[in-house]
């Protein structure tokens, strides 16, 4: 097994031919997964070297633009980094559209604005496209392991045919309504995450200045009513000082400027979130927007201690 994805048994399904745009952390074992239970993948990515390593890794092709990667394809996946990313890709003479045929189905990974899915939704479909939205949730270790989670908005006869492809990365894909549902349940997923992080970060450092042994704290708690994913992976990163990437300061950043323009639309009163996008605004200032976004305990940590 390669260094980039974990074993993951594959259920068995017909191969697809099928491109993929966007070898980054999430995207290149994305693709991997997919080669790897046996469908026929052709890669693109902005960085051809990261293409071609990829190529060379699982003896699969690349191109050298969306639209010839696509051209070789009935699906066609994304995973980049925000709206202007996935136009840049999707639209003009070398984009992924240009190079799909009707009847294709693009189905976009990236956490966007819900916005943006329904546009590029509308120009797919006077193309014979389908489009689905389906940002997803799991992080780096999820995209190694195959056991994302994936909020996907769309038609349910287009669901069902991406379903068993997004199964080779995913544990769960769920359609949550039309074009743009799933980018707004990602967004909920990024409100329910920082602030759980928060309230992580502020227990662990009062446990600390009140002299807890914080190990002996974190096996008792994840016990408990206290238990989350968050507490059971970041606290003991956090006790460790350990801010290594796994999902940057600098993405946050943008999901919660998605989440606040949402909310600024539809109504929605986040207070604590603003306030914690302020704490992640002062990380960045202090140089650390590639830092995990766990390093929000540095910010209340004690001075000596923190990294």
């Amino acid at each position: 097994m390669n260094s980039s994805i974990q074993p993951k048994h594959y259920e068995p399904n017909t191969p697809q031919k099928v491109a993929f745009i966007g070898l980054g952390v999430m995207g290149y074992p994305m693709a991997g997964h997919l080669a790897q239970a046996g469908h026929h993948v052709t890669v693109y990515n902005r960085n051809p070297a990261k293409a071609e390593q990829w190529s060379e890794e699982f003896k699969q092709e690349w191109a050298a633009t969306p639209a010839l990667a696509a051209a070789q394809a009935d699906i066609v996946m994304a995973c980049v980094g925000n709206d202007d990313d996935l136009r840049s890709i999707f639209l003009g003479p070398h984009g992924a559209l240009a190079g799909m045929k009707a009847g294709g189905l693009f189905i976009d990974h990236t956490t966007a604005s819900a916005e943006v899915a329904q546009e590029l939704g509308a120009l797919a479909a006077k193309q014979q496209v389908a489009f689905i939205d389906a940002p997803i949730s799991g992080g780096q270790a999820g995209a190694q392991k195959g056991m994302l989670s994936i909020m996907c908005g769309g038609q349910a006869e287009d669901m069902e045919r991406a379903r068993p492809l997004m199964m080779s990365y995913a544990q769960a894909c769920t359609l949550m309504g039309p074009l743009g549902s799933g980018q707004l349940c990602k967004m909920v997923n990024q409100i329910a995450v920082v602030g759980l992080l928060q309230g992580l970060a502020e227990a662990m450092a009062f446990g600390e200045r009140a002299g807890l042994d914080m190990e002996q704290a974190l096996s008792v708690l994840t016990k408990g009513a206290a238990r989350s994913w968050q507490m059971e992976t970041k606290g003991p990163t956090m006790l460790a000082r350990d801010f290594q990437p796994g999902f940057t300061v600098n993405w946050m950043l943008k999901d919660l400027d998605l989440v606040q323009r949402e909310a600024q639309r539809n109504g929605a009163q986040l207070p604590a979130t603003r306030l914690i996008q302020e704490q992640f605004v002062k990380i960045a200032q202090q140089g650390h927007r590639d830092w995990d976004i766990s390093t929000l305990f540095n910010l209340l940590a004690r001075p000596n201690d923190a990294a």
